[in-house]
């Protein structure tokens, strides 16, 4: 038997705990051609293509609030990227049924198909900001519960805001 007079969060959980997660992210990211962590741009334009990441992480709830820290491996799957990989922490406010608003900062690598196989990865600071929306936030009626499944949307950059990349996804809480 659960004791109700526990703090909870805005979705109803337990205020305070440990929640992991995975998930998979489709997107796209472009560098602009200034110097960036010693990347030699090409005449021809700039470094860009499509994005596939998978992420594992762990959020920490405080109330209303939470922290976190989360890993990606990334893959590019057209254009001039081969990989990145990388790691945040995060910290932000939890919304309404499942929702969460986060800004995430890291450090990222990342290796270049255009440069070829033998390029060495070049590394930066990430920052990012997001926001995760669950089901019952966007009118579907909790059909997975309070854990489960959520919609993530993020916009971050590689080094001192030397390129652009969004991305969407399905993270999975459990």
């Amino acid at each position: 038997m659960s004791d109700s007079s526990a703090p909870t969060a805005p979705d109803g959980t337990k205020a305070f705990g440990i929640e992991p997660y995975f998930g998979i992210m489709g997107g796209y990211e472009n560098f602009d051609r200034q110097e960036n962590a010693g990347i030699p741009f090409r005449s021809r334009g700039n470094f860009a293509g499509s994005l596939v990441q998978g992420v594992l992480g762990v959020n920490v709830p405080l109330g209303p609030v939470f922290v976190g820290a989360e890993g990606n491996a990334t893959k590019g799957v057209s254009g001039d990227i081969d990989w990145q990989y990388g790691a945040a922490g995060r910290f932000g406010f939890r919304a309404g049924e499942s929702g969460l608003f986060y800004g995430k900062v890291g450090y990222q690598w990342v290796n270049f198909d255009a440069l070829g196989d033998d390029s060495r990865d070049f590394h930066a600071v990430t920052y990012g900001i997001g926001a995760e929306v669950g089901p019952k936030d966007i009118g579907l009626g909790g059909i997975t519960g309070n854990s489960g499944i959520r919609f993530r949307g993020e916009v971050s950059t590689f080094g001192a805001a030397k390129s652009i990349r969004p991305m969407a996804g399905i993270i999975a809480h459990f």
